[in-house]
């Protein structure tokens, strides 16, 4: 599998770029923002997706390992493929993006070119329950160190589920679970979370 790409540019296109690396150029979709900053003969490198299926293989490539994480988590949800998934990774801040589904706000979705309404539900609910079960799995694992410690592997956890590396998972969590008001719940802490991540 192809994990990472870094080398030049070789051309653009309307939906991919071509990094030259090793004596071989790889075409790499990229949503338009992306597209829009990659010139020609400079250095890029790019967090790829290498989907591999019977008759087709393709790469899919994002500037951080957040855009390449919930690109990934998007494509678990039925009916969404790597076209849709990258029309929504592309569209806003991963950040914004993972705040949105958590408030059920399919608005936001549904803005995406190729998400019809019954999708943008399809992904709120799917994402909400991945989120929750990997904090209630946290909380589960919790060696018992008190709530507070609890709280943040809980909210770290559901971070993780939503595509965020381990370390900065755990320092949301930790501003989010300090400033959050007794007794709020799992659901609220991650949106705290996302919020201090909004603010990066």
């Amino acid at each position: 599998m192809i994990a990472s790409v870094e080398g030049i540019v070789g051309a653009v296109t309307a939906d991919s770029v071509v990094v030259e690396a090793g004596g071989l150029g790889y075409r790499v979709y990229a949503a338009p923002g992306l597209l829009a900053t990659a010139q020609a003969g400079s250095t890029l490198k790019l967090h790829t997706h290498h989907l591999v299926r019977e008759d087709h293989q393709a790469l899919y490539g994002f500037r951080s390992t957040e855009e390449l994480g919930f690109f990934e988590l998007l494509m678990t949800v039925t009916g969404v493929g790597p076209r849709v998934a990258l029309a929504i990774v592309g569209s806003r801040p991963v950040a914004d993006l993972q705040l949105a589904i958590m408030q059920g706000d399919e608005a936001v979705l549904t803005a995406v070119s190729g998400v019809g309404k019954r999708l943008a539900g399809r992904i709120v609910l799917e994402l909400k329950e991945k989120v929750a079960a990997a904090g209630m799995a946290a909380a589960a694992g919790s060696d018992g160190r008190g709530q507070q410690g609890a709280g943040e592997s809980d909210v770290a956890a559901a971070l993780q589920a939503l595509g965020y590396a381990a370390g900065e998972a755990r320092e949301a969590a930790r501003g989010a679970v300090a400033t959050a008001p007794v007794g709020s719940s799992l659901e609220d802490r991650v949106k705290a979370a996302l919020r201090v991540l909004r603010r990066e």
